[in-house]
């Protein structure tokens, strides 16, 4: 059956229609299945397996504690590469833009630690945010101005930003009374307010405000409109009178800023001073993130909350059943994989 035929019988696209937006979940059995196969390899019982991995992330009050603090910055990164994607901007230096909007906003905790949390905490989130936006915004220019190839660009910056902050944490910034290479430690005024008396912060409401702002910005604003139009076709976006150069630097910025703006937080909330390492790959696990949710606020936080239970819970199935906490790690990739198959079954038209 030719695609014309298919579009021409109405019961064929009614079925189309509604096994598209089941991709995901088919994906989603599809990972499953594979993870059963692996997790029976190494000599568990994939149910019992499934049981302790969902106990380890949701099975009390501090597992579920773990688990939102680590979708916090994960979310927040995919929020603004999906912003990046929907305008086929390929942004994969989220990984970099976090680590400088880490350096710039540790470096203002601690060069104005007398300033009170009602100023300090505002300037630091803005420093976190501008660090990420500046280091984007130099591979949009370059991109832009010099056609360097804007993936490579991206993916190099990354291990500047990385180096910068190992550098500073050692020698400018390194705290001269402590014995490892990690800056002093932030000041109370510095670090982020807790919600309760749990270690959840004010973060985790900003990466929940995030979501709705994201959706708000890509589905009820002109803004919107033009980023993803330059997304769909970049020929008829030009025609139209879009300025494409700019939507690509727009959202290339945005993608940035919201990077950087992780990075502050997780470095003011979480570590409380610079270190050489402050990032779990969040900026390489947004964007399968931003992919698994397919590029939209709600799918991402529920993929953000998903990834994060993987990892959180994964610690407990190496500890009850010695499975290594890596396979979190494929079972991720599977995930991704199978939600991928998954819409590409939907997205299949018959030929007969």
């Amino acid at each position: 059956m030719t695609s014309n035929s298919v579009a021409s019988n109405p019961i064929k696209q009614f079925s189309l229609q509604r096994l598209k937006p089941l991709a995901p979940v088919l994906g989603i059995l599809i990972a499953l299945l594979f993870s059963s196969i692996l997790l029976v390899l190494s000599g568990a019982n994939p149910l019992q397996a499934y049981q302790k991995l969902l106990l380890g992330a949701f099975g009390g009050s501090r597992q579920l504690t773990e688990t939102l603090l680590k979708t916090t910055p994960i979310l927040i990164i995919a929020l603004g590469l999906a912003i990046a994607f929907k305008a086929r901007v390929w942004n994969i230096g989220a990984e970099g833009q976090y680590h400088i909007g880490a350096l710039l906003g540790g470096w203002v905790a601690l060069t104005f630690p007398t300033l009170p949390a009602i100023l300090l905490i505002p300037l630091m989130l803005i420093a976190g945010g501008l660090g990420g936006l500046l280091w984007s915004g130099l591979a949009g220019l370059l991109h832009l101005k010099r056609g360097v190839n804007l993936i490579i660009c991206t993916l190099m910056l990354n291990y500047i930003g990385i180096l910068l902050v190992q550098y500073a944490a050692r020698v400018p910034l390194r705290d001269p009374n402590g014995f490892l290479p990690e800056s002093a430690k932030f000041v109370a005024a510095a670090r982020l307010p807790r919600l309760g008396d749990s270690r959840l912060h004010i973060g985790v409401l900003l990466a929940l405000i995030l979501v709705g702002l994201a959706y708000v910005l890509l589905w009820r604003t002109t803004l919107g409109f033009r980023l993803q139009a330059v997304g769909a076709k970049l020929s008829v976006a030009e025609w139209v009178g879009i300025k494409t150069g700019r939507s690509i630097l727009t959202a290339l910025l945005i993608s940035g800023t919201l990077a950087g703006l992780a990075g502050v937080i997780e470095v003011s909330a979480t570590y409380t001073r610079l270190k050489p390492s402050i990032s779990d790959g969040y900026g390489f696990t947004g964007i399968l993130v931003a992919l698994l949710g397919q590029l939209h606020p709600v799918g991402i936080l529920v993929a953000a909350v998903l990834f994060s239970a993987l990892e959180v819970g994964a610690q407990g199935l190496n500890v009850s059943l010695q499975i290594p906490a890596a396979v979190a790690g494929v079972l991720q990739a599977l995930l991704v994989l199978g939600v991928l198959a998954g819409q590409a079954i939907a997205q299949r038209e018959p030929t007969a």
